[in-house]
């Protein structure tokens, strides 16, 4: 929503039509790659079940550096198949040491990574800069060098030198026409604790990357939720917009090959150029049959089976196994054929502030309850309608520009979160609102005054929030067991613009054992800007592109019935790639549409 439209016009094309596939080299692979014969028949193993446009090929890594005649000869086997040849950089100084960090205060260490750059500068017009460009080192140099700032300061400080002085400059200067890419981790509310620093290193470099990998957000350390290899996405090219290059995502940590799957068409849904597959290892990486989803064999986007019987021969005429390359070749084929459709990315705007924290990447778990989100680090003084969780307090203006948006005609949606940490600042020159400092437990929900009662899948812990009577209303209300009820969704106006508070649970993953009534109503409030709305359960997301396309995802194990809702002047719904139209219901000056989606599938639609 907030990048240029040139940003989408750029998109790359190889041996997909919408996107091109980069594959990660780390340095130890690169090394073995002196042995032609190698090479070559793991090479031939990759590509006959994924197409790659380009490798990265790694030039340092915990103390490993190819050496050049090494990085000349594969540049030279890739460019004999076809396949552009980039530099890669980790610059991790112990990977197995829990990621430890080169010390940046170390002059041997900040000679070692100026001694790699130079290096990848010397062999290559292209280098992207691992997600291991911070620093968490606190060696007696360290702690010296800090002095009395506090830690995410001199991190900041230092890294933003760090990036100038021993990366883009010396590359420069050995290489001019270098193309430099810096990537970005997925933990982007995190950065700044170890000194990634969103907004003054994107300018050093010429692209900035994605990482998309979300993993099992249940058995993972991170618990990041699927709709983050999208939101992330869309974060990062709102940093620099048009200059975000790709996403980036692993095979690791995940049970089941679906999610492997899942994360790449997310990452491609946010419609960037280019998507890079970590690593060389994971493509050679068999899949097993305890990978296999137990929702497989009902026709979801990504169909193991249909893996299975795709793959090709061997010299003896049996199956090839079944690789993560291949799983990756399926959800490529299939994404492609709809990518065309989607135009420019559209969604509820949200503002987190650099170098941010509060409610942690929550946005994420409202994507996954099926409001579509665009994040962005600049406040969006444009939009009419605006959601700030309690991270906008970062910002030290926030509730001016709070009051200026509402003041202009606008909606400005918040947490409960934020409204207790600046409920004290003026916001009460919009409405009397406080948070109670109290918790209540609730199990039924009410939809607007006479509404009728929907009940959770469980009692849910949320703050009490008060307000006064006729002054704010409650759009959704929350009780006891008692029957003594809780705002969940409160309005209140003020002049020509309405403020909106959104209780966040206790246990911000209870947003999922909400009933589908409520997620209705909520949807319908946070989304009055977009042609369509979600109606059902929880973990089904929606994506909505600005040309009146819309993707439909499941995250859910079994078939959901759900229904797009169409507004704004919009009445009818295509099926692609089939191009099927299909039939939907009058109601309120809306057309509704009933459909399924498959367990962890995705659906495409255009809208009229």
């Amino acid at each position: 929503m907030l990048a240029t439209a040139s940003a989408v016009s750029g998109l790359a094309a190889g041996n997909y039509e919408n996107f091109s596939v980069a594959l990660y080299v780390r340095a130890y692979e690169v090394q073995q790659m002196k042995d032609p014969a190698w090479l070559a028949a793991r090479w031939a193993e990759i590509s006959r079940q994924l197409k790659v446009d380009k490798v990265y090929l790694e030039v340092y890594r915990d103390e490993h550096l190819p050496d050049g005649d090494t990085l000349e000869q594969a540049k030279r086997f890739f460019a004999e198949h076809g396949v552009k040849a980039s530099a890669g950089i980790a610059t991790v100084w112990d990977e197995r040491n829990l990621f430890q960090t080169f010390c940046y205060t170390t002059d041997a260490q900040r000679r070692r990574l100026q001694e790699a750059v130079e290096l990848a500068a010397h062999h290559f017009d292209e280098l992207i800069v691992d997600d291991f460009f911070f620093t968490s080192c606190k060696c007696e140099s360290c702690i010296k060098a800090k002095g009395a700032r506090s830690w995410q300061d001199f991190r900041l400080e230092l890294m933003e030198g760090v990036a100038r002085d021993l990366v883009t400059g010396p590359a420069r200067k050995v290489n001019p026409k270098i193309h430099l890419i810096l990537k970005f981790p997925n933990w982007y509310q995190h950065f700044q604790g170890c000194g990634y620093n969103l907004e003054k290193c994107p300018p050093l470099f010429d692209e900035i990357y994605t990482g998309t990998e979300t993993r099992d957000a249940v058995l993972s350390a991170q618990h990041l939720q699927p709709y983050e290899s999208y939101l992330a996405m869309r974060f990062i090219e709102n940093v620099k917009p048009g200059h975000n290059q790709g996403g980036w995502v692993d095979i690791y940590g995940s049970r089941f090959a679906d999610r492997y799957a899942e994360q790449l068409w997310l990452t491609l849904f946010a419609k960037r150029p280019e998507i890079t597959l970590f690593d060389w290892r994971g493509a050679l990486t068999p899949v097993t049959p305890q990978q296999r989803g137990p929702w497989q064999g009902q026709g979801s986007s990504f169909d193991y089976d249909a893996l299975l019987a795709a793959l090709p021969k061997d010299g003896d005429g049996k199956p090839v196994p079944p690789l993560f390359s291949g799983v990756a070749g399926q959800a490529f084929t299939g994404v492609d054929r709809v990518l065309g459709k989607l135009g420019q990315p559209v969604g509820l705007v949200s503002y987190n502030p650099y170098h941010s924290v509060g409610e942690d990447f929550f946005a994420n778990f409202l994507g996954m309850v099926g409001v579509p989100l665009e994040l962005t680090p600049v406040f969006p003084t444009e939009a009419k309608t605006v959601f700030l969780t309690e991270s906008a307090a970062a910002d030290p203006q926030i509730v001016a520009k709070i009051k200026n948006r509402i003041a202009a005609g606008g909606t400005v949606i918040i947490t409960s979160g934020l409204l207790r940490v600046i409920q004290d600042r003026g916001i009460a020159d919009i409405a009397d609102l406080k948070m109670t400092g109290h918790t209540a437990l609730v199990k039924d929900f009410r939809a607007g005054w006479r509404g009728s009662m929907a009940s959770s899948a469980h009692p849910i812990l949320i703050p009490q929030l008060r307000y006064l009577t006729n002054d704010a209303w409650e759009l959704v209300g929350a009780n006891t067991e008692t029957g003594f009820g809780y705002p969940l969704l409160t309005s209140a106006t003020c002049g020509k613009g309405t403020l909106l508070v959104l209780t966040v649970p206790e246990n911000v993953s209870d947003l999922y054992a909400l009933p589908a009534e409520t997620l209705n109503v909520i949807r319908e409030s946070l989304t009055r800007d977009l042609f369509v709305r979600l109606e059902g359960p929880a973990q089904v997301s929606l994506f909505v592109y600005d040309n009146g396309a819309c993707v439909v995802q499941s995250f859910r194990d079994e078939p959901v019935s759900v229904k797009l809702v169409l507004s704004s002047g919009r009445t009818q719904l295509t099926d692609e790639p089939a191009g099927s139209p299909l039939s939907g219901t009058t109601r309120n000056g809306t057309t509704a549409f009933e459909l399924t989606v498959k367990p962890h599938s995705y659906r495409v639609f255009t809208a009229k």
